[in-house]
């Protein structure tokens, strides 16, 4: 028995080495706003079946992208002193675990869109090339920060697409927002390599533009990203949800975690650009779901 159990405990100790690698958490980044396009595209929950892919398809593809990222970057993150500490470069796992990894998100995330719906399988090896060519973009454009966000933001339109079969305005406005919000935080985040990406030649916006001009570019992607939120409900009709009260009031959180996020980093204090970054963000996303989770299933 306790032979079994080292080995239970062995295997349990390196699922969450890979949790830790794909850094599986930061899936509150995309997963709501992926939920709520299929809310508002079901008017509720659509049936089991299809809530379970839809949630397959976002895991999937999240992680599967993830991991190949660090697998693609692995050379630099050895190199930039802020990444050096990372599960690839440190050798806690190996190469073909990462591309496993990758290789079996992916293939869920493919399984998941052919039990989906048609639409959903043609458009998924589209979704799958912008997945990764992510990974290579800092190698020729400083745009590789909007690359990620557009990579995220395919979230709420392939649910909606994955209930309905067809595309309509709402989700993609809920894209526009997440693309530019991860984007934002992307840049937000990318001030800390500002000196590296300069001396290596790698592409993002702060080593392009430099850091007062950088988190100035973040928080006009962040005012956009009020607007298209707001924009949502203006083109909503039966029988999709048409957010209202609930869904507003969620706005109005996320402007003031926005807000908060740009006020506690300033061009010469980066000290929180984690927390900005990372921390408020996490938070965002699940906020502005709950509130459409009230929405959709409170009627006022």
């Amino acid at each position: 028995m306790s032979v079994i159990q080292s080995k239970i405990n062995t295997g349990l100790n390196r699922l969450k080495l890979y949790g830790e690698l794909v850094m599986f958490s930061h899936s509150l980044f995309a997963l709501p706003f992926g939920l709520m396009g299929m809310l508002l595209a079901a008017n509720g929950l659509p049936e089991m079946r299809v809530f379970f892919w839809i949630i397959v398809a976002l895991v999937g593809a999240r992680n599967a992208a993830n991991a190949l990222n660090r697998l693609i970057d692995a050379r630099i993150d050895a190199a930039n002193p802020r990444t050096a500490n990372r599960h690839l470069p440190q050798g806690l796992v190996s190469g073909k675990e990462v591309l496993m990894i990758s290789i079996i998100g992916f293939a869920l995330f493919l399984l998941a869109s052919w039990q989906l719906n048609p639409l959903c399988f043609k458009l998924a090896p589209v979704a799958l090339f912008i997945l990764v060519i992510y990974s290579y973009t800092k190698r020729f454009t400083w745009a590789c920060h909007l690359v990620l966000g557009f990579a995220c933001g395919i979230a709420p339109t392939a649910s909606w697409l994955a209930v309905t079969g067809s595309f309509a305005l709402p989700p993609m406005l809920l894209s526009a927002a997440v693309m530019c919000w991860v984007a934002g935080f992307d840049i937000i985040y990318g001030t800390l390599d500002t000196e590296f990406d300069r001396k290596t030649g790698i592409c993002a916006i702060p080593a392009r533009f430099g850091i007062p001009a950088a988190l100035n570019i973040a928080k006009a992607l962040h005012m956009a990203v009020i607007l298209f939120l707001i924009m949502v409900p203006f083109f909503s009709t039966p029988p999709h949800a048409v957010p209202g009260f609930f869904y507003y009031l969620g706005i109005a959180a996320v402007a003031a975690l926005l807000c908060w996020e740009h006020l506690i980093v300033k061009p010469d204090d980066l000290n929180r650009v984690t927390t900005a970054a990372y921390t408020a963000n996490q938070i965002i996303g699940v906020t502005l779901l709950v509130f459409t989770v009230l929405d959709v299933f409170i009627d006022i």
